[in-house]
Parts: C-alpha cells; sequence; structure tokens
C-alpha cells in the first residue's frame, strides 16, 4: 500500500472534476424574472383564468378553424356568452400585448406566428 496517497489524492480530483458543473452552474446562475401576469381590470375574459393559462393556444386555433374554415365569427363560452371571434378586437381590448402577452412567450422562448396576420399597431 505504497501508493495510498495518489489513491487519495486521484480520488478527490475525480470528485472535484465530477462535482465542477454543479458548483458551476449554482455559483452563476442567473435567477429569471417569472412574469406575473395580471387580469384586465373590472372585464371579463372569454374562459376562466386557469383555462386560459391552459389553453389559450387550443382556443385561438379553434377560433382560426370557426373563422377560416367555417366561417362563424361567434364563440360561445362554457358559461354561455357568445363572444366576437377576434384576436384583436376581443383578446387585445383589455390585453395590452407587450405587458400580457410578450412577457410569458419571451420567458417561454416562444415564438408566435399569430402577428404575420394579425397587427393593428400593436
Amino acid at each position: 500500500m505504497y501508493d495510498k496517497g495518489k489513491i487519495i489524492a486521484g480520488i478527490v480530483i475525480f470528485l472535484i472534476l465530477i462535482t465542477f458543473p454543479i458548483w458551476y452552474l449554482t455559483a452563476h446562475s442567473q435567477t429569471s424574472h417569472v412574469p406575473q401576469l395580471q387580469a384586465a381590470a373590472g372585464n371579463e375574459c372569454v374562459e376562466s383564468t386557469s383555462y386560459m393559462l391552459d389553453n389559450h393556444m387550443k382556443l385561438l386555433d379553434e377560433w382560426r378553424t370557426l373563422v377560416v374554415r367555417d366561417g362563424n365569427d361567434t364563440y360561445v363560452a362554457s358559461n354561455g356568452q357568445e363572444w366576437n371571434i377576434s384576436l384583436t378586437g376581443t383578446c387585445l381590448s383589455c390585453h395590452n400585448k407587450a405587458e400580457f402577452c410578450d412577457q410569458c412567450h419571451t420567458y417561454e422562448g416562444v415564438t408566435l406566428n399569430c402577428w404575420s396576420c394579425h397587427f393593428a399597431g400593436y
């Protein structure tokens, strides 16, 4: 056992090398600001907040199909209320694109193609 010191030194070096990424990322990680979206004051959304958080893209895809393919411009919400199907007229009449939509989509790294057709000075 004449190489006891070399074996211990090797184990220590191995442990340092194997755990270095954890140390480095912990020391250099930047916590990003998670957007805190505020509902539009005094207005009712087409569906509940929890539904919209989870399903807004599905709803917008459904709206696209209803308007473009079926020629229907009225959405009937789960509570029975009717809404005009319009991204710029219905959604953006309450929500500011830069302060509402863009915050989450930038945080999530999502690139939108909505604005290739829907741009009304937003």
